[in-house]
């Protein structure tokens, strides 16, 4: 399906804006092979996980493939939010791509493919571990290997601090318990997301420090793996509309022009991805533009596009999905690991079935069963044409914006009507968590349209009409998006069952647009 162009990066004069994703694609990594660019970011609780996107200039991406089905356990079934897999390392070695990713009640994970359109590996166990976060895989030219990591207080009761352990060159298994090898509380706080590479003999560990919303970006260099390491800020906001520049992946282009990826924090919008111009002085990186007066980078807001071998078309991820294509568009996750029972894709439209929620649970915050999308755009509307059959009292359909605070339409069948609800909730359990509001009561069960338009700042204003011809009529007032835990607000589309009996209801989506 061809999306309009609700925001690009490339501007088609040579030159790009940022962010050149628009999207909560968060703790970016990047590696180059040839001519061509892969980028993955974390996907928490989100299944499938690991998102893979595609590029040949850096500017303009396509997203082909996850690194993993689902997380191989089954306490994320449910809804686990923030959870599961965090900031993943990308790295092409000995003809195989390497993606390295940390769970932090978990442990240490690998994933391998040949062919990253193609199968990856099932997720392999490096090293169990409780609070272990941000692995790095680097193989140095004797052939030993080693892993960078940082930790997660929240777990195991501290940060600050990175650690490098002697691994097995077949990435299977860690041969050390690892020595910490930087700890600057004062000056760094909360360091992590560090990836390691190696340039004119000094060891880099790019990692970023000070927090999301508004950290910098650390360089450490060292003559040996093992350290003394010396640490400069190489990115910070400095006078930029950028906060918090930092977290990603260093990559060099074939025509040997250095490029950093990196995240923003944007509130509701996610950690948005960034292209910086990078530069080499005195054997450290400048990343961004140089301000004199700090000798740091800064982030660039427009810039002049990578110098790459051949033309690249514009190119943005995949938002619509009319449903034609025998599977779902890769932009779409569940919010917990995917079941086969919950949908199917028939005659060109998705099915989705009244399956109940998980055994007590009794709101939309915590059902599995809702498939969602990113926001890609600072403002954009989102639209889809459903026909509801309800079998049994409870069945339901969800349209809404999901996040700590969700706000939604829910049509569910009750005993002699099916109704149609406005539906607000909240993550707070120290508050009511859901509540619905009646609407009216259905007159039309099929060719329902639902309409969610969104600002410029994260306003939201719902719509509905229960027939092509009809005008839209918004319901209830506008509502800020509100973020998830570590991931922007979504929006999703899902059928579930408030209750515990077998039902065969389902909904038939026909389209789901953006624009």
């Amino acid at each position: 399906m061809e999306d309009r162009f609700i925001w690009k990066s490339d501007l088609g004069n040579g030159r790009y804006q940022n962010p050149i994703l628009y999207a909560d694609y968060s703790d970016p990594d990047v590696v180059r092979v040839e001519d061509d660019f892969y980028l993955i970011a974390s996907s928490f609780n989100m299944s499938p996980g690991i998102p893979v996107l595609h590029s040949k200039d850096l500017v303009n991406w396509s997203i082909i493939n996850h690194v993993t089905v689902d997380f191989p356990d089954s306490s994320y079934d449910r809804v686990r939010h923030g959870d599961g897999l965090w900031a993943p390392s990308l790295r092409y070695h000995d003809g195989w791509f390497w993606m390295f990713i940390g769970c932090p009640d978990e442990g240490i994970f690998m994933s391998k493919t040949k062919d990253p359109n193609g199968t990856w590996i099932p997720l392999h166990l490096v090293k169990k571990a409780n609070g272990w976060i941000d692995p790095c895989p680097f193989w140095d030219e004797d052939g030993k290997a080693y892993l960078v990591h940082a930790f997660a207080r929240s777990r195991i009761g501290f940060k600050h601090r990175l650690q490098v352990c002697e691994m097995a060159p077949d990435g299977e298994s860690l041969l050390s318990e690892g020595e910490i090898i930087f700890f600057d509380e004062e000056r760094h706080p909360t360091i992590e997301g560090p990836k390691m590479h190696k340039r004119n003999g000094f060891y880099y560990i790019f990692a970023p420090a000070g927090g999301v919303e508004f950290g910098w970006q650390t360089v450490l260099r060292s003559r040996s793996v093992w350290g003394p390491y010396e640490d400069k800020i190489v990115m910070e906001q400095g006078d930029s509309i950028t906060n918090g520049p930092h977290q990603g992946g260093w990559v060099t282009t074939e025509d040997g022009e250095d490029w950093f990826i990196h995240f923003q924090d944007k509130g509701p919008y996610g950690r948005v991805t960034h292209l910086q111009p990078m530069q080499w002085q005195d054997d450290w990186p400048v990343i961004g533009q140089l301000d004199p007066s700090t000798g740091r980078g800064v982030p660039v807001t427009e810039w002049q596009k990578p110098n790459v071998s051949s033309a690249v078309d514009i190119t943005v991820p995949a938002t619509s999905d009319d449903f034609s294509g025998g599977n779902l568009e890769k932009q779409w996750q569940w919010r917990g690991n995917q079941k086969q029972e919950w949908y199917t894709l028939k005659d060109d439209s998705l099915i989705l079935f009244c399956r109940a929620q998980p055994l007590g649970v009794h709101d939309l915050y915590d059902t599995p069963q809702i498939l969602t999308q990113k926001i890609p755009a600072p403002s954009c509307t989102f639209e889809t044409v459903i026909d509801f059959h309800g079998e049994q009292p409870g069945d339901s359909f969800v349209f809404g914006m999901f996040g700590y605070q969700y706000s939604g339409l829910v049509v569910t069948k009750e005993a002699k009507e099916t109704i149609l609800y406005l539906m607000n909730g909240d993550s707070d359990q120290s508050f009511p968590r859901e509540k619905r509001e009646r609407v009216c009561a259905m007159t039309n069960h099929e060719d329902l349209y639902f309409r969610l338009e969104l600002k410029d700042g994260g306003e939201c204003q719902l719509f509905f009409k229960e027939r092509k011809d009809a005008q839209f009529e918004p319901i209830g007032s506008s509502f800020q998006a509100v973020k998830g835990h570590w991931v922007g607000a979504q929006i999703g589309i899902g059928s579930f069952h408030e209750q515990a009996r077998k039902s065969d209801g389902f909904t038939r989506v026909h389209s789901f647009w953006i624009n």
